[in-house]
């Protein structure tokens, strides 16, 4: 009795991982909230916090830098300590009772800052950063709704193919009973024995489409689940209650940031070659043994200055300049060729949307058409009006129109999300 109860204490932990993998999902929102916690989605938020760091870099250029030093120094021949004035030199060297700051060694302690007052380059290089990081932001936005769309596009197509399957399957069940008949007229010498061999062809045919669409079926799953980490065992059922927003190309904003970054990189190359002032501060202490009477000294010397470098004649920086403004003329001619490409892609999917809906009103109301012909013609083949061949075309001519309906049904979805992608609507309050 014990072994039994741990055996199905071990059996309930080892499928609690399948039965959890095996939930299903209510809607497509909860692999919209899957997704944000994809690795995919993770990488793209530590390329923002990574372009944050960056802003962080250029502008912590402007703070002062502060550091600590300890020096010993040996000299041939006694140094001095710290700058002695003239005058007081002069008493150090009438009385030998004073020690004089010079020794063979020194130990030192003190402490240096600098400081940029006027840079303008390291400026114009924190906007270039704040840039990126507006691209980063942007990017990551948009890769999100890319991800988005795939999703519903999969799940779409996947609606496609359930419903083309269970038309098959229909049809199936049809030929089958179709099959009895045909059957029972071949046993009485009332139909030929082709006809069993050619219904039974048909069957065959329907079969092989529906293991054909089993298999597109396992891609469509897959690509959800490579974005969401949740394998779904039937589609969601999607409905539109929103439209997209065509008031801008939100879907540029990632490379027009990027274009100003470059801009204000290209600016601060060329300002490199501008003045630049800086503040410079050194304190310093100094330890020896004087020369001259060998007793202990310790002497205090700072120095605060004002340093303002021109530059007069670089090469490599003219080589800089010139290279950032190829790259940002590149940047620039992209966006020209991306955006023309996006408004050509716009305007063909709108007017192809209006087609598409269009469509799926024409292939529903010739649906209702072809289901009432199969009806007919059932009845005919059964009295033997119409042959065999002819009734297996009203049966094929259904399965086509459904086919054709719901294809243009998820074309009308991976349309709408495309369309949203480069308008960067968010999908989420696109679709429930």
């Amino acid at each position: 009795m014990k072994n039994r109860i741990i055996k199905s204490i071990l059996t309930v932990f080892l499928l609690l991982p399948f039965l959890t993998k095996a939930q299903e999902v209510q809607n497509i929102h909860q692999l919209f909230e899957a997704l944000k916690k994809h690795p995919q989605t993770i990488a793209d938020s530590l390329i923002v916090e990574k372009a944050a760091t960056g802003k962080q870099i250029a502008y912590s250029n402007l703070y002062p830098k502060i550091g600590l030093f300890g020096t010993y120094d040996y000299a041939s021949s006694p140094s001095a300590m710290l700058p002695v004035p003239p005058n007081d030199l002069i008493s150090m060297v009438q009385d030998q009772l004073i020690p004089q700051p010079f020794s063979e060694n020194i130990y030192r302690a003190g402490a240096s800052i600098s400081m940029p007052l006027f840079v303008k380059s390291i400026y114009t290089m924190g906007n270039k950063a704040k840039y990126l990081q507006q691209s980063a932001l942007a990017k990551q936005k948009i890769n999100l709704i890319q991800n988005e769309a795939i999703i519903v596009s999969a799940n779409a197509n996947l609606l496609y193919l359930d419903a083309l399957y269970k038309a098959l399957d229909s049809k199936r069940s049809s030929l089958l009973k179709t099959k009895e008949l045909i059957d029972l007229k071949v046993k009485n010498g009332r139909a030929p024995g082709s006809s069993a061999l050619i219904i039974e062809d048909h069957i065959n045919e329907v079969e092989t489409t529906k293991n054909q669409i089993a298999i597109n079926r396992e891609k469509a799953i897959a690509s959800i689940q490579a974005l969401t980490g949740i394998r779904i065992s039937k589609p969601i059922q999607m409905m539109e209650y929103g439209t997209y927003q065509s008031d801008s190309l939100k879907s540029l904003e990632p490379l027009s940031n990027r274009i100003n970054a470059d801009q204000m990189a290209y600016r601060a190359e060329k300002e490199k070659l501008l003045p630049a002032l800086f503040l410079k501060g050194n304190y310093n202490h100094s330890y020896a043994k004087a020369y001259n009477n060998d007793l202990s000294l310790n002497e205090d010397f700072s120095t605060v200055g004002l340093v303002l470098s021109i530059p007069v004649f670089n090469k490599n920086q003219y080589s800089q300049i010139k290279k950032s403004k190829i790259e940002y003329q590149e940047a620039r001619n992209k966006y020209q060729k991306m955006r023309a490409t996006l408004l050509s892609q716009a305007d063909h999917l709108e007017n192809s949307l209006i087609l598409i809906e269009r469509s799926v009103s024409l292939y529903t109301n010739s649906l209702k058409n072809k289901n009432d012909l199969l009806k007919i013609a059932k009845v005919s083949f059964e009295s033997g009006r119409i042959s065999i061949e002819d009734y297996l075309k009203y049966e094929d001519d259904l399965v086509l129109e459904k086919s054709k309906l719901y294809k243009a049904q998820a074309e009308k979805w991976q349309t709408l999300v495309k369309l949203a992608v480069i308008y960067g609507n968010n999908i989420e309050n696109l679709i429930k």
